[in-house]
Parts: C-alpha cells; sequence; structure tokens
C-alpha cells in the first residue's frame, strides 16, 4: 500500500490550498480519498503505483507542497477515514514528508520494516528526479505537455 502525506509549503505566508488540492486529488480512484489530517496537511492512501506517480507529477507541477509517499502495510480491516489507519506504510508516510522538507525536489520515499529498503531508495531517487524536471519546467512546457498527453500531435 502507499500512503501519501502532503504538507502546503510556506502555509503560514499563503491562502489555504487544501480545500482545491484535495479536490484535484481526490478525482482519482484511490483506496482511502485524501482529507486533511492537522493544519495545512493531507493523507491519502492508494494500492497503484502509477497514481502515486501521477499524484507527484501534480505535486511538482504546482511547486507549493512537501510530499512524502511511504510504501508498506496497513491494518486489513481499514478504517472509512484515512485519519483513522494505521499501518507501516502511514509511518513511513510521515517520517518522508518530514524528510521531503530537506529534499530539493520536495519529494520522498520511505518504506516500513516489511519493504526491501534498497528498492525504496531506488523509488525515492526516481520519484526526486521525475520532480526536479516536471518542477523546472516553464509554464509553456507545462502547456506542452498537457497538450501532448490529451494525444494531440506536433503537426495539429
Amino acid at each position: 500500500m502507499f500512503a501519501l502525506t502532503i504538507d502546503q509549503r510556506s502555509s503560514r505566508r499563503t491562502s489555504d490550498a487544501v480545500p482545491g488540492l484535495v479536490a484535484v486529488l481526490n478525482e482519482r480512484a484511490l483506496v482511502r480519498p485524501f482529507e486533511r489530517t492537522a493544519g495545512d496537511e493531507v493523507q491519502g492512501l492508494t494500492d497503484r503505483a502509477d497514481l502515486v506517480v501521477e499524484i507527484l507529477v501534480e505535486l511538482a507541477r504546482r511547486q507549493a507542497w512537501w510530499a512524502g509517499v511511504g510504501v508498506g502495510a496497513v491494518e486489513d480491516d481499514l478504517p472509512a477515514s484515512v485519519r483513522a489507519s494505521r499501518g507501516t506504510a502511514l509511518v513511513a508516510a510521515r517520517d518522508a514528508v518530514d524528510r521531503a522538507k530537506h529534499s530539493t525536489a520536495g519529494v520522498a520515499v520511505s518504506g516500513g520494516e516489511d519493504v526491501d529498503a534498497a528498492a525504496v531508495e531506488d523509488v525515492e531517487t526516481a520519484a526526486q528526479v521525475l520532480g526536479l524536471l516536471v518542477g523546472s519546467r516553464s509554464g509553456e512546457g507545462h502547456e506542452a505537455v498537457a497538450v501532448m498527453t490529451d494525444g494531440v500531435t506536433q503537426s495539429e
């Protein structure tokens, strides 16, 4: 399971962006939708690696969030709210978001004891490279990628 803990950057100097982010992120098929957990922080659960990548790209594009990804187990009988959920993935996500605040890319990945540490380190490296690449795009670069994602060709 993947737990994501996301914290708004510079939240004391900017307006509350949590409601808008939660609305965008919850358009995806998540195991537990994103919810505000404390202040300017949100947390959600997914069992799909592709959604983790999609979410990290969205966050890197916005350049306003610290992202922690936790990989590990969660309790089998998941409560309806992510805030009441427990497991190594959630503990790892807390560690990861704290480490993300010291990362140039703004993202970190941690694993529970039940996950291969070397694999988690490789995933974190890839996530940080992705975050730096997406975060460094210009506005026009983001628009071009959005157009290509929609299936439009260069000649069109």
